[in-house]
């Protein structure tokens, strides 16, 4: 299954819009004023599925998965040198990035699950996800956190 993200270009908070390869809209993302990057999520009817608020005042950057205003999970960046390294405790997820081409692999139990592919030429922040099915929700959440964090890292 691919999942294309693109950002809003006339948005005063980040937000997107998530389509499945053929241009349907399966989900919408609509950032919020906060303290840190606070994203809620929505299916295509309008349906809140969940929320992602970043943690401030934490040495590597935390982003916290909530539900219904419980929290499920989080993604948390490692330290790592030359490659971004995240860990979401949410399915066991490992990622490992390259920062100079916005790729990302996405790993559970050492094995690919996704891949996250930024594009270079378009109006807006635009990326890929190729993934299943299963793990499609979880990925999203993970590429939202990670766009936020190199958000951070450009600021």
């Amino acid at each position: 299954m691919n999942l294309i993200i693109k950002q809003k270009i006339l948005s005063w908070f980040d937000s997107y819009n998530i389509y499945d390869e053929n241009g349907n809209v399966l989900y919408v993302v609509k950032g919020q004023l906060s303290w840190g990057h606070k994203f809620v999520i929505y299916d295509a009817n309008g349906q809140e599925l969940g929320c992602i608020k970043e943690k401030i005042w934490s040495l590597f950057s935390i982003y916290e998965i909530y539900k219904n205003d419980n929290k499920i999970g989080q993604i948390k960046r490692k330290f790592s040198l030359f490659k971004p390294k995240f860990y979401c405790d949410l399915g066991g997820y490992e990622i490992e990035g390259n920062v100079w081409e916005h790729k990302y692999q996405i790993k559970k139990n050492n094995n690919i699950v996704a891949t996250i592919n930024k594009k270079f030429f378009s109006l807006s922040d635009t990326y890929t996800i190729e993934t299943s099915k299963e793990e499609s929700f979880n990925v999203l959440l993970i590429a939202i956190a990670i766009d936020a964090d190199n958000c951070n890292d450009n600021d």
